[in-house]
């Protein structure tokens, strides 16, 4: 079977690409106007899409339907496997009940009302994006602005802008990840160029948080943790994007912003103390409880998930685990299948399950190494693993059904018949570029589902009006983070963090402006990396090209491995220590 693509079914750009759009008006109408769950619009939306396929564009249903499963099986692995892994994790911290150290710790740092919102809104918080993502920075941040006194519409509003910075690398990278499954630019390219645009934004959100909470004159006290936060933050974020890929750019720069401005605080203070005129009841503890080792102890988790992660982002690592543990196959039926409008063959990549050298994996491995060290038997971590897989029921089949959306519209020709009516707009696209991954987020709630549903878009409209589609695809994710503040996920999950369930209209009241201004700013940027600093995109080869490229030696990557295991092994001796010696202490006589 030879199919040929179709790009203007209608004869007529302009209205093809509205039927093109059928899909994507769909999810907005059930998300937005007949507010249907998440995962059920997203699976509606795919048959629609297949619908529109078969009907308007002459796809024949076995390739509508190969294509979309194929899209599916990459949205369950490797996306969702780094998701389901990443938040087990952190699900296992906090039943082994050692997060609460780190709340304990993170609270007493300073009782000044701006500064916590600095460490906890917006450092803890891209910590919290980065290892887990999915709303939870929102909700535990928010959760422990409350409870340290702070006004529930404020620290939902503020935990809901502070979320903005780290978004595109969230969950260890998985939004930059599915951009370029989606777009074939390699990971790290668009690692690179969304790691030159958001560190603007991730300098201006700290400022930008104390100046709505008390105002120009009292930010200007603490303008010193405002400029160390940021800075640290920003600088990190760019050198781990740039350098070492889309992984940890959030939790290692969320890690350097809160160590920063520890170590300003232990020589500067504030003058004065701010607090908020009217105030609730504080009820977390800010007297530190625990010793040094026990935080650290606390923190072994997510420092193995950093190690683990690193070591697997190695191109040896990659190509040790690989020459084990991987399997490549054709989608029987799809391969050979379609013809582009031009009557060039569409080449349709290989399904690729390397089980062993995915980032979840690593972070799976890192999460049963970690159970020992934060007091859980193999047996609590497995019904840990089969309760997240349970909480994640719906998120997996939203992720699934958004990738098998766009992989069906990139195969069925409609990204192109959009991408056509957008080109149109000429050299204006690269300013509109943002604000489709904008409302992305907005309607998914996601920044991976954005790029899923527009990155390829982005690279072909970028095409038609010869500007490099690696702007456009990272102006997706970029101008993605900066609705996530508003998307109505988002704003359900601040509202229940703080008790103002039925108050979210008030909750997107106090957070709308601040959206579309950061939108604007990032709109701005795109503009000027498109037409004026073009020296700021990285260079790269596309992926087809780039995975012709020599393997680095396997053996090597044996040699990292062993590097890796000590270093645990290293970290582990030191925590059981520290767990001895807290036994010996508690039990009397010892």
């Amino acid at each position: 079977m030879n199919w040929t693509q179709i790009v203007d079914p209608l004869q007529n750009i302009a209205f093809s690409a509205l039927a093109a759009a059928i899909p994507i008006f769909f999810i907005f109408l059930a998300l937005i106007i007949m507010k249907m769950k998440g995962y059920k619009a997203s699976v509606l939306t795919v048959v629609v899409a297949i619908l529109v396929a078969i009907l308007l564009y002459g796809m024949p249903a076995k390739l509508a339907v190969l294509s979309t499963v194929h899209g599916m099986l990459y949205g369950l692995f490797p996306i969702c496997w780094i998701i389901i892994s990443a938040v087990f994790l952190f699900n296992i911290t906090v039943k082994s009940g050692r997060f609460e150290i780190i709340k304990n710790f993170m609270a007493s740092i300073t009782t000044d009302r701006r500064l916590q919102a600095l460490l906890i809104a917006f450092s803890f918080g891209a910590f919290l994006e980065g290892a887990t993502g999915f709303g939870a920075p929102i909700a535990i941040s928010a959760a422990m602005l409350v409870g340290l006194g702070f006004n529930p519409l404020y620290a939902a509003g503020i935990c809901l802008i502070a979320n903005t910075a780290p978004v595109a690398f969230g969950a260890i990278g998985t939004p930059i990840i599915i951009a370029a499954k989606v777009s074939d630019i390699p990971e790290l390219a668009i690692s690179q160029m969304v790691g030159r645009t958001l560190p603007i934004l991730s300098i201006i959100v700290p400022l930008y948080l104390v100046l709505l909470m008390c105002g120009f004159k009292k930010s200007m006290e603490v303008l010193p943790a405002v400029l160390v936060s940021g800075v640290s933050f920003a600088f990190f974020q760019w050198f781990c994007s740039n350098y070492m890929g889309p992984m940890l750019p959030d939790v290692i720069a969320g890690l350097a912003s809160i160590i920063s401005l520890m170590v300003l605080l232990k020589y500067w203070k504030p003058k004065t103390i701010w607090r908020f005129k009217e105030e609730p009841q504080q009820t977390i503890d800010t007297e530190l409880k625990y010793s040094a080792g026990e935080v650290i102890g606390a923190w072994s988790p997510f420092i193995i998930l950093t190690i683990m992660v690193i070591a697997w982002g190695l191109e040896p690592v990659k190509a040790s685990l690989n020459s084990i543990g991987h399997i490549k196959f054709d989608v029987p039926g799809l391969q050979n299948s379609m013809l582009k409008a031009d009557g060039t063959p569409l080449v349709i990549k290989p399904f690729e399950f390397n089980y062993l050298s995915s980032p979840g994996t690593a972070l799976l491995i890192a999460a049963f190494i970690s159970l020992p060290l934060i007091g859980l038997s193999f047996k609590e971590g497995a019904k840990a693993y089969f309760a997240t897989l349970n909480q994640l029921k719906f998120p997996i089949v939203t992720v699934a059904s958004v990738v098998g959306f766009a992989f069906l519209a990139n195969n069925s020709g409609m990204s192109n018949t959009m991408a056509m009516a957008l080109a149109s707009t000429g050299a204006l696209f690269p300013f509109f570029s943002p604000i489709l991954g904008w409302l992305g987020v907005f309607l998914t709630g996601s920044d991976t589902s954005s790029n899923a549903l527009f990155c390829k878009l982005q690279y072909s409209s970028a095409n038609a009006i010869g500007v490099d589609p690696l702007v456009t695809v990272g102006a997706n994710a970029s101008g993605g983070v900066t609705g996530k503040m508003i998307s109505p996920q988002s704003i359900a999950i601040g509202a229940a963090a703080v008790g103002l369930v039925g108050k979210e209209s008030e909750l997107f009241r106090f957070t709308v402006k601040h959206s579309f201004i950061m939108l604007f700013v990032v709109c701005i940027l795109t503009v000027l990396q498109a037409y004026v600093i073009t020296w700021i995109i990285p260079t790269y080869k596309m992926m087809e090209t780039a995975a012709t490229t020599a393997l680095p030696d396997v053996s090597t990557g044996f040699i990292y491995i062993a590097i890796l295991a000590v270093a645990i092994v290293l970290i582990a001796s030191f925590v059981f220590g520290v767990n001895r010696r807290k036994a010996r202490i508690a039990v009397p006589g010892i």
